[in-house]
């Protein structure tokens, strides 16, 4: 009982209270919430009779956002702070949490309350952000099996709790497999080409597990540098072959995390949900509640930008065999070559690499400059808060207010590697922006990366590729946190068509390739001197370097996920269908024993199933949308207002097509990505 009434979780207003969170108060804060939920909504359908939004949705949303600020810090901690016994709470709430979110999909009275809401003509009195989140609902209702019958909702709800524990074990898997392997290397000849940067991280590394030398490993920090830069080739082939083959049935831990059959059963209930609830495939109900209208439509705008980058890629890996075999006598191109020589070519041709631009982005700087763009851009001012309670020495909390000195939002970021936090970067949730009859709750955000720490009295140094990454997820908290839509279940990210979701992330990268903008900060952090004008010039000549390379492996990703979905039938080789795909789009095979789609967490735990298309197509609204900043001047104010206006603002209240078109005067055209790629002058 204790656990329950001296629980942080269900005390808490506003912030979380990292300090004060133990692992014994996961499971009851959970219990106690859902059995809370369900007891007031119960009393709202047995005592309320003459619905209105105030006597019913208000309250459904506040209990709704109650659950999802409870459940935050915890799903965050997971995904942060990983541990034996945080990952036993975390794994007994899943079922919990997903038997009660197909409850109320499911219920009837629920249902039919939001539908003798939309029939009244009290409706058309509620203004269009109310309209929006009912038509959502109502929506959603059909999505979470309403009209099956009894024996079919029970099945729903089984497949839905048995993804929801299979995405995790999958994610798990490829954080242990991550984590389950390491190089320790005491001949120094094997650093040879590597970075100053990369040595110091892996002797440090090397420290903390009390060994002698040096430690690599599948951390991005670790690993990049090795296969971008180690001259040693068996040491390459070693670190690609670990890992491309995590959580596989290939490499050294060969079926130690293997996915293989958690991918199978993933397809194959996510295949059985779709038909139950009449769509063709899966990917066809993913389309439910994106932009794109049609399977067809998303293979074809896919399969129509890779046969234009085709002959760019094919250009890009012809340049690095002739430069291989000229200069280094190299007659065949491995996988792990290419990345190595690719950085070869580029310093050859553009006299730089990612290495040389390390010291003039430290993290505080850079930081620093993102900030003041986003006050010339949007008349923000964000400071740093040392009053929050933190999971970690190196999170940082932030304010953001407006120009009239309204706090707007405030956001967490945890920059760097380490242990225990799963790899890639992310934007999450924390609060949303929430207005119940007691107060207005702000929003927070979760930004997280995964960069090189701080080494000995060495700041974190970020390659101008990390930086584009703090840019994007810093878009994607903007997005979050500068909502004006008062509502949770459209405000900031929440509600917007998850192929238009990327277009504030990348549309912030722009600014990465603004001298006006890296003046603010790619300051060298030893001289104190800002990133020469001849630097910079080789930065933006190298700008296109290998893009068509880049946009098809994005492509074979996306046409390979929407494939998968697509075309999914029992007994369906994975493989087989990934390597068709190769066949199809690619111009670089990977070797028979790489397993990526192993540890492709986009798709098999994150909410990019069926979706993993929208990189690119959010890319054509995000260049699309920088050109008019092109047009007026990248820091034009009427332009950023404009664009904070129609688009951060107005979160998912509206569809993203009539935002864009908002703000742009038209809808998107393509043309502005191939410019930017460089495959249209």
């Amino acid at each position: 009982m204790m656990i329950i009434e001296n629980n942080p979780l269900l005390t808490m207003i506003g912030l979380p209270p990292f300090s004060h969170i133990q692992v014994a108060h996961i499971v009851p804060a959970i219990e106690t919430v859902l059995s809370e939920n369900r007891q007031q909504i119960n009393q709202l359908l047995d005592n309320i009779s003459d619905y209105h939004w105030d006597n019913t949705l208000q309250i459904i949303n506040d209990l709704d956002e109650r659950l999802n600020s409870i459940w935050s810090p915890i799903e965050h901690l997971h995904n942060v702070a990983d541990s034996e016994e945080l990952r036993q709470a975390y794994n007994t709430c899943l079922p919990l949490l997903t038997s009660y979110y197909s409850e109320m999909g499911q219920n009837q009275r629920l249902y039919q309350l939001y539908q003798t809401i939309a029939q009244q003509d009290e409706f058309k009195q509620l203004d269009v952000v109310q309209q929006k989140i009912i038509q959502n609902a109502l929506r959603d209702f059909h999505l979470s099996g309403i009209d099956l019958s009894a024996d079919q909702q029970a099945r729903y709800k089984e497949i839905r709790d048995l993804l929801s524990k299979k995405s995790n074990q999958f994610s798990e898997n490829v954080l242990d497999a991550t984590h389950g392997w390491k190089k320790h290397i005491t001949d120094d000849a094997l650093l040879s080409g590597l970075p100053p940067s990369a040595i110091a991280l892996a002797k440090q590394k090397a420290e903390q597990d009390q060994l002698a030398g040096w430690i690599f490993t599948l951390d991005l920090p670790s690993y990049l540098p090795i296969l971008n830069y180690a001259d040693n080739r068996e040491l390459r082939r070693e670190m690609y072959t670990a890992y491309m083959t995590r959580a596989s049935d290939q490499g050294v831990n060969a079926g130690k995390w293997d996915n293989t059959q958690i991918i199978n059963d993933i397809l194959a209930l996510r295949h059985e949900l779709a038909h139950l609830l009449n769509f063709n495939s899966y990917a066809d109900y993913s389309l439910a509640t994106k932009m794109a209208e049609s399977p067809t439509q998303v293979i074809e705008f896919l399969t129509d930008l890779a046969k234009k980058a085709r002959p760019f890629a094919e250009k890009d890996l012809l340049e690095l065999r002739q430069f291989a075999e000229k200069y280094y006598n190299i007659n065949e191109l491995e996988l792990w070559d290419i990345p190595y020589y690719s950085e070869k070519l580029r310093e050859h041709r553009y006299a730089i690499s990612q290495e040389q631009l390390r010291p003039y982005f430290p993290l505080p700087k850079v930081l620093l400059g993102l900030f003041h763009i986003a006050k010339q851009l949007y008349g923000l001012t964000i400071r740093e808060n040392q009053q929050a309670e933190l999971w970690h020495s190196t999170v940082q909390f932030f304010d953001i207010f407006d120009e009239t000195g309204e706090l707007r939002g405030q956001f967490y970021l945890d920059p760097c590697a380490r242990t225990g936090k799963r790899s890639g970067a992310w934007m999450a949730e924390c609060l949303n922006r929430n207005r119940s009859a007691q107060k207005l709750q702000i929003p927070v955000a979760y930004l997280a990366c995964n960069f090189t720490p701080t080494v000995g009295e060495t700041p974190s140094l970020l390659t101008h590729e990390e930086v584009r990454t703090l840019f994007h997820e810093f878009g994607h908290g903007l997005h979050h946190l500068l909502t004006k839509i008062d509502y949770a279940p459209v405000a900031g990210i929440k509600g917007v068509a998850w192929d238009a979701v990327e277009l504030p992330s990348q549309f912030m990268e722009n600014w990465c390739w603004e001298k006006e903008a890296l003046d603010l900060f790619a300051i060298h952090y030893q001289t104190g001197e800002k990133i020469p004008d001849n630097l910079f010039e080789r930065l933006l000549a190298a700008k296109h370097f290998q893009s068509g390379l880049l946009m098809l492996r994005q492509l074979e990703f996306a046409l390979f996920d929407f494939r998968l979905h697509h075309e999914y039938q029992p007994n369906l080789d994975v493989q087989a269908l990934l390597d068709n795909v190769r066949q199809q789009i690619a111009v670089l095979i990977p070797p028979k024993f790489n397993r990526y789609q192993h540890s492709f967490s986009h798709i098999f735990s994150g909410g990019y199933a069926a979706g993993y298309y929208s990189y690119k197509w959010a890319e054509v609204l995000s260049a699309d949308a920088f050109d008019k900043f092109k047009e007026n001047g990248i820091f034009d104010r009427t332009t950023g207002q404009q664009f904070m206006q129609h688009i951060l603002e107005k979160g998912g209240s509206q569809e993203p097509m009539v935002l864009f078109t908002a703000f742009r005067g038209r809808e998107p055209k393509i043309d502005a990505l191939l410019k930017q790629s460089g495959m249209l002058s």
